[in-house]
């Protein structure tokens, strides 16, 4: 698949999400088989661009190129000064956020709260293609909305629209309005609407969890890619998973317990060395949690995670789990409810 200059190995790619998507999970996702990934979302703020999550935010470095940056704002000037900094700081691919439902980024008129106003659409993307290109015509902007406003008020159709017309490149769609948040089903038939409505390419997004369901979204919608997130949290193989059904039409077996085990290592020491030690345990915790769901034991281990201060014994703990789990079988068994 080509995106501008880039070719991807694969049409799956890894969701930004805050908080998650950070350089190490970015690269640890493109090494289990996701073809690109978009950087967590970046505030289009001038007060923030040298804060430190900002920064640490825009850390690409060793990152798998392309190198994709999501910004946010509301203001089409502000955002296009964001779009040049990111550029400057290594982003070779922009996206613009006009999909995510938060309060406290729709609060501020961004996000998926952009969707209904559709002049404004129009001129933020316009400002932001017209000053990537004049300067940097090699980056290609692309941008991820959500079905529309809420259930009566669908209008991805014409924001792609207005997409195309302002040079976007690429354009994501998650199938739930903004009023949806995450709660009940995604829908996938606005998604195929859009996609035979325009020519770009489209990328679907939402409850992609199974290579089973992957390829029942690619069939629904016809889309060129699909984009994976909250499925990759704590399974960052399902990249794998669904590239080998989707060419094969089989199954790759689950990963034995041991592959999972240095999985996690390799991931706690790059999240270890990006983050520092304060940070670095604290906010592995979430990932650790999502590696173990379901497994024996993990809801008593998530508990004493959450007690560990040191992340050597952070890491000494998460071993002896894995080492304890191996003691049963290598094979991997979910045995509480996720």
């Amino acid at each position: 698949m080509k995106l501008g200059p880039h070719t991807l190995p694969n049409n799956l790619f890894v969701a930004p999400m805050a908080g998650v998507t950070d350089r190490p999970f970015r690269q640890l996702c493109k090494q289990l088989g996701a073809g690109y990934a978009v950087s967590e979302m970046i505030a289009s703020n001038a007060m923030l661009w040298n804060s430190a999550k900002t920064l640490r935010r825009a850390n690409h470095d060793g990152e798998v190129e392309p190198i994709s940056v999501q910004i946010a704002g509301a203001d089409p000037l502000v955002m296009a000064e964001a779009a040049a900094l990111n550029i400057d700081r290594g982003a070779q691919i922009i996206d613009i956020n006009m999909g995510c439902p938060a309060k406290k980024v729709c609060n501020v008129a961004s996000g998926s709260a952009l969707l209904k106003d559709e002049v404004l659409v129009g001129k933020i993307l316009q400002t932001i293609v017209t000053q990537v290109k004049k300067n940097h015509p090699e980056v290609p902007v692309t941008l991820k909305i959500r079905t529309g406003w809420d259930r009566n008020n669908k209008n991805a159709i014409k924001i792609a629209q207005i997409a195309v017309d302002s040079g976007i490149e690429m354009l994501t769609i998650h199938g739930r309005t903004k009023a949806d948040l995450y709660h009940g089903e995604a829908e996938y038939e606005t998604i195929a609407a859009v996609k035979d409505a325009v020519s770009i390419p489209i990328v679907a997004n939402g409850d992609i969890n199974s290579p089973a369901k992957a390829k029942k979204v690619l069939e629904l919608t016809g889309a060129d890619a699909l984009m994976i997130g909250r499925a990759a949290q704590g399974r960052p193989w399902i990249f794998r998973e669904i590239h080998h059904f989707l060419q094969t039409g089989e199954y790759l077996p689950a990963p034995m317990i041991s592959e999972i085990q240095g999985i996690m290592n390799h991931h706690l020491l790059d999240h270890y060395e990006f983050y520092g030690e304060y940070a670095g345990v604290r906010s592995a915790r979430k990932h650790i949690a999502w590696y173990c769901k379901g497994l024996k034991g993990s809801h008593a281990f998530r508990h004493h995670m959450n007690t560990i201060d040191d992340c050597q014994e952070q890491l000494r703990a998460v071993n002896h789990f894995f080492d304890s789990l191996k003691e049963d079988s290598e094979q991997l068994i979910y045995l509480e409810a996720a």
